[in-house]
This record gives C-alpha cells, structure tokens and sequence, in this order.
C-alpha cells in the first residue's frame, strides 16, 4: 500500500480526521500538501507531526467554496511538485438548525463548502490527473448522508449530493485510471464529541452495533486503501465507516 513519490492533496487537512488522514498517507511515502484556511497554527502542528515521524508536507491556504483560490492554489501546487496523484476532499463546516428556522445563509455556506468545494477540487485536481492517466480522489461524506438527521438538512443534503457526484465523476474518469469514491464517517471522536456529555455520547453508542465511537484513524485506513494499488479496481462507491450504525 505505499504510495511513494506520490502528491497528495487533503482539504481541511489540518485537524481531526483531515489531520489522520494527512498522518497517514504521509507515512505511506507520499508528499502531502496540507489545506487549511484559518488556522495555521494547526496546519504547522499537522505538518511538524509528519516531518517528525520522517514523513514529506507542505501547507497550503485556500478556501475550497472559493473557484478563483482553488485553481491558484492547485496551479501553484502543480508547479512546485509537478503533478497531482491524489485528493482527498476533506473540508466541511456545519451550520445545524432545523429546517423551519434556518436562514438561507445557512444553507448556502455549508452546500458552498461541503459540496460544491469538492466538485471545485475535484474538478482543478482532474487536470493533471488526466495529463497522468492516473488519480485517485476521495470525497469525506457522512453517515447523515444516507440516514438523514433532525437538525442537519443543510449537511445531510451535501453529504447525499457527493454520493452523486463521486458516481458521476467516476464514470466520468474511469477511463483514465482515475478512481472516485466516497467514505462515510458515522460517529468518529473529534473535538466535537468531546465536548458532549456523558449521557449524550452513550446515547450516540447505543445506537451503535459495535457500541463504540471511531476514531479519525479508522477513518484513515479506510482512504489509505482506496488511494493504494489495493484499491485500483474500487471507483463509484461509498465506503462506510461507522461501527454498523448505517446498514
């Protein structure tokens, strides 16, 4: 499964599972260019971590709902490293409220950055991939994406629409040697769960088959194969990830 002497780029690469991802395919032998767009205190830690362990990294700033910064960005990628093999569409920010009281603002930033940054990416990313005839991308969707839930209709409605657009791309790109799939995280510990109460995270595990949270690692694994050779024959599907929480 090494992927030395590969580029890859992850969106909200930074932290959390954009940040085990990242760890991950660093580890496999691939140069890992690190997106984020606030904090670069985070991406430096993400980048030190990786250059610690022997690993290649680079950081890079742009906001993937924005089309003008992603084809600098990816441009200027390509420039320095010389190609693109691998993107990993990582990037998401959540607005939640329930439907009857959400402001359209709302909505339109987390379909802008949740779904048509990736379609934004994806579509900078595609050009040196075809140049290649090889590439690989990965959308990060949700376990919201197929079940729904109260309170999320904006990301569960960005999450459902990368399953068709990871279908589509990939029938897009298949000729080319250019494998589209999606995984979908269920509850993966995160800055977000811990700061839930006790009751509230045993309430999330017993909806759980396996009865227990995943961590940003699983959710690594699981990209570090479809990316690798292992994965070449897999394009147009949705991996989930979730314990047994969606079946």
């Amino acid at each position: 499964m090494m992927l030395d002497g590969k580029i890859a780029v992850v969106t909200g690469g930074s932290r959390g599972i954009g940040r085990a991802i990242s760890l991950r395919l660093a580890s496999l032998g691939a140069l890992v260019y690190i997106n984020y767009v606030s904090r670069p205190d985070t991406a430096e830690e993400t980048q030190k971590l990786i250059e610690d362990a022997g690993g290649k990294a680079a950081i890079i700033q742009f906001n993937v709902a924005d089309a003008e910064q992603v084809q600098s960005a990816f441009k200027q990628i390509v420039t320095d490293a010389g190609s693109i093999d691998i993107l990993v569409n990582n990037a998401g920010i959540t607005r939640d409220g329930l439907m009857a009281r959400m402001k359209e603002g709302d909505w339109d930033d987390v379909l802008d950055t949740n779904l048509k940054g990736a379609f934004l990416c994806a579509k900078a990313a595609s050009k040196p991939m075809m140049k290649k005839k090889w590439g690989r991308i990965v959308n990060i969707s949700s376990v919201v994406g197929s079940s729904g839930n109260a309170g999320q209709v904006n990301y569960s409605s960005a999450k459902a629409g990368l399953s068709g657009l990871t279908k589509s791309v990939a029938r897009e790109f298949a000729s080319r040697n250019i494998t589209v799939n999606a995984v979908a995280p269920g509850y993966i510990v995160t800055e977000m769960t811990d700061a839930m109460t006790e009751d509230a995270q045993a309430k999330i595990k017993s909806e759980i088959p396996m009865a227990s949270l995943g961590s940003p690692e699983d959710v690594a694994g699981a990209v570090a194969y479809l990316v690798s050779e292992d994965g070449r024959y897999v394009t147009g599907q949705t991996l989930h990830v979730n314990g047994g929480m969606y079946m």
